[in-house]
């Protein structure tokens, strides 16, 4: 007999950690940081017609300190690079980043020395969205699967395990011939 059955009906069982991600995915608040075409679709995202206020997402800010997720919407020029960077390390923790299209993520078309090859050289990258430039739908997905991701991030010392686990796991699939470069 579990424990369910024990207690009378009306009760709701559930964990701390669940609760946290359910709170904190729905009260992400993207920053703005459209650099080119992909930032069109993204302010499209934000209007009536696909209405992001659905997913507590109304409003973009315009400070990074009130602002959680940042949406990498286009380009990233060298120039631009330490700029993104100031802006993410003004975000309070925990932040996430959204790398928008495929210039965002790849560099696209743009294979030279003026674009950087992938925001992920800059800042770290939770979710990447592809497309040139990717649609609305696509982007309002990608938010509701890092929402998802959210929801299930570990809080604390169990943070850490699973840190730890991917970790392990990350150097387990590498070759053997990678292992022993690594080990020395």
């Amino acid at each position: 007999m579990g424990i369910e059955e024990k207690l009378p009906s009306g009760f709701l069982l559930s964990t701390v950690e669940s609760l946290a991600g359910y709170f904190r995915k729905g009260s992400l608040w993207p920053a703005t940081f459209g650099l080119a075409c992909c930032a069109i679709e993204m302010m499209t995202t934000g209007g009536p017609r696909y209405d992001l206020a659905r997913f507590g997402m109304e409003v973009f800010r315009a400070s990074p300190r009130q602002a959680d997720l940042m949406i990498v919407a286009g380009r990233v020029s060298q120039k631009m690079a330490p700029v993104l960077r100031q802006i993410y390390d003004q975000m309070p923790g925990p932040k996430w980043v959204l790398s928008m299209g495929v210039c965002a993520s790849s560099g696209g078309m743009f294979n030279n020395y003026a674009i950087v090859q992938g925001v992920d050289h800059v800042v770290p990258v939770d979710i990447y969205l592809p497309g040139c430039p990717p649609r609305p739908e696509m982007l309002i997905d990608a938010i509701l699967k890092l929402h998802d991701q959210i929801q299930h991030t570990p809080l604390g010392v169990n943070a850490e395990r699973a840190a730890q686990q991917r970790e392990e796991l990350a150097l387990a699939a590498l070759p053997t011939s990678h292992l022993k470069g690594l080990l020395r």
